[in-house]
Formats: C-alpha cells, sequence, structure tokens
C-alpha cells in the first residue's frame, strides 16, 4: 500500500491519486515542465553543435543535460496521454524526486562546466555557445527549482513522502554522496590509510541505505521491510549521522595534517600549479570532498530532527 502524508503524520492507504491530465500542458506546472524541456535542449544542443564538452567534466555536462531532457520529456508524455496510473513508479513520488535531482544535476553543471572548462576556451565560436549553454543550464536549474517548491508537501495536504522534507533530504543526501564518488574516484585518494578507507565505506553505506528508503517509496513497497519503514528511517537517520561525523574528522585529518601525511597547503600539490583545463587537481579533490561530507552531514542532522518531529499513524 502506498504511503501518503498529511500534515505531520504520515498514514497508508489502499489506492492512489491519480493526477494529471491530456491538459497538462495548459497548467502552470505544465508550461514549467516546458520551459525545463527547452532550455536543457538548447544548452545540449549548444554544445554538440560545436563539441564543446571534451573530458570528464564537458561529458558530465553533457549527459545531465540529455538525461534531464530525456526524463523530463517522458514525464510530459505520461501527463499528456493520462498514463499516470500505468506507470510503474508512484506518481506521487516520481515527479518531485525527479525535479529535485534534475534541479542538483543542473545546478553542478552549472557551476563545474564553466569553472573547469569554458574559462579555459580560447574566444570564439565554441566559447559563445559554451557561455550560452551554461545560462541555459542555469534557467533550467531555477526552473527544476520551481517545480520542487511548487509541489512539496503543504499543511493538509495529503502527499507521498519523496514531497515532504526528509524525502527530499534524502534526495540531497544521495546526489552529494554521488558527487563525492565522483572525486574519491582515483582510489589512491583513500588507499593509503585504513581511515580513508573507512570514510569510504561510510559514504558507500549511507548512500545504499537512503537510495534504498528512496527505491522502496518510488515502488510503494514499504510494507516489505520486517519492521516499520518508519523506524526504519529514523535509525537510518541516526547511522547516518555518526558515521559521517567520523568521515567529517579523519577524512581532513589524513589528507590535510603533515602528521598524517597530509598537505595542508595546495601548493604542495605540484599539479595544482599549472592550469590544467577540463580537470580537477588531487588536492582540490580533497578539499571538495571534506566540504561535501559536512554538507551532508548537515543534511543527515535535519533529517534526523524531521524524522524524529514526524507523528506515524498507520490506518
Amino acid at each position: 500500500m502506498p504511503v501518503t502524508v498529511t500534515r505531520t503524520t504520515i498514514t497508508t492507504t489502499s489506492s492512489s491519486t491519480v493526477v494529471g491530465s491530456p491538459r497538462a500542458l495548459t497548467q502552470p506546472l505544465g508550461l514549467l515542465r516546458l520551459l525545463q524541456l527547452v532550455s536543457t535542449c538548447v544548452a545540449f544542443s549548444l554544445v554538440a553543435s560545436v563539441g564543446a564538452y571534451t573530458g570528464p567534466m564537458g561529458h558530465w555536462a553533457m549527459f545531465t543535460w540529455c538525461f534531464c531532457f530525456a526524463v523530463t520529456l517522458i514525464v510530459l508524455v505520461v501527463e499528456l496521454g493520462g498514463l499516470q496510473a500505468h506507470f510503474p513508479l508512484s506518481w506521487r513520488n516520481f515527479p518531485i524526486t525527479y525535479a529535485c535531482y534534475a534541479a542538483l544535476f543542473c545546478l553542478t553543471s552549472s557551476i563545474i562546466y564553466p569553472t573547469t572548462y569554458v574559462q579555459f576556451m580560447s574566444h570564439g565560436r565554441s566559447r559563445d555557445h559554451a557561455i550560452a549553454a551554461t545560462t541555459f543550464s542555469c534557467v533550467a536549474c531555477l526552473a527544476y527549482a520551481t517545480e520542487v517548491a511548487w509541489t512539496r508537501a503543504r499543511p493538509g495536504e495529503v502527499t507521498g513522502y519523496m514531497a515532504t522534507v526528509p524525502g527530499l533530504l534524502k534526495v540531497l543526501e544521495t546526489f552529494v554522496a554521488c558527487v563525492i564518488f565522483v572525486f574519491i574516484s582515483e582510489p589512491h585518494l583513500y588507499q593509503r590509510a585504513p581511515a580513508l578507507e573507512w570514510c569510504v565505506a561510510v559514504y558507500s553505506i549511507c548512500f545504499i541505505l537512503a537510495a534504498v528508503a528512496i527505491l522502496l517509496n518510488l515502488g510503494e513497497c514499504t510494507n516489505v521491510l520486517p519492521f516499520p519503514f518508519p523506524s526504519f528511517l529514523s535509525g537510518l537517520a541516526l547511522l547516518s549521522v555518526l558515521m559521517y561525523a567520523s568521515a567529517l574528522v579523519l577524512w581532513p585529518l589524513y589528507h590535510f595534517n603533515e602528521k598524517y601525511g597530509g598537505e595542508p597547503r595546495r601548493n604542495w600539490d605540484s599539479g595544482c600549479g599549472s592550469r590544467h583545463t577540463h580537470n580537477v587537481c588531487i588536492w582540490d579533490r580533497r578539499l571538495a570532498v571534506a566540504v561535501l561530507t559536512g554538507i551532508n552531514l548537515l543534511a543527515y542532522l535535519a533529517d534526523l530532527a524531521h524524522s524524529a518531529r514526524l507523528v506515524f499513524v498507520k490506518v
């Protein structure tokens, strides 16, 4: 049975609410999704037309815009055809979950693409296209963020768990973990010390558990757990806070403290001395992971606080 939320009470019901209609494009939300579709399409078209996506960061931006365009198109087709009841995932949870992920994807692309790629390009048609693509990426980010703000849970509304603050925090937690994985993709960043390997284990375990919580809600199968789902959410948040707190101490300690073999200054890393295009030097990656670890710890703390305040009632 699907999980729905009304005010601060989570209940289970035997039927789902079908939303949307073939007239979806005439509604404000439909127009907003058209803006998302157009802006992501223009972004990847501008970059593809001049081949301005060389290197991992360029490929990341291109993947982001293509992925968001494709899924937004699927969402519009489902809304236009009134196919919500036939969609394999919970329509009360999927659109806002996707919109939140898309906003984060476009936000990172709007930051990473110009700072690690565009600024190193020579003046000309390719650079102009890349700058324009960045602008449309920012527009898409704002459009997706607006959808999240419009469709999140309001007092008195009956909606899915993913539309609540804890649900949206789950999206943020998994997304930040994915970005961390990108920065630590080179094994030598963590294989030199067991403490650093523990940090990687923290990121992996917490990501998997949060992803399971999201998938259970999207699949409307929260009742498959051998214990109450609210207990799982509270336990997950508490465990993740403790694990991330340890990672927040160990990762900077072993990477930026000379006593533990770290490099406290950026200029000590020879790879950061020259301006490399389309890449991020090792010291910057270590710093980025430390900052992202702190961000995720704050997200899990907020998640724990909100989960503890929820009153769960099963009917």
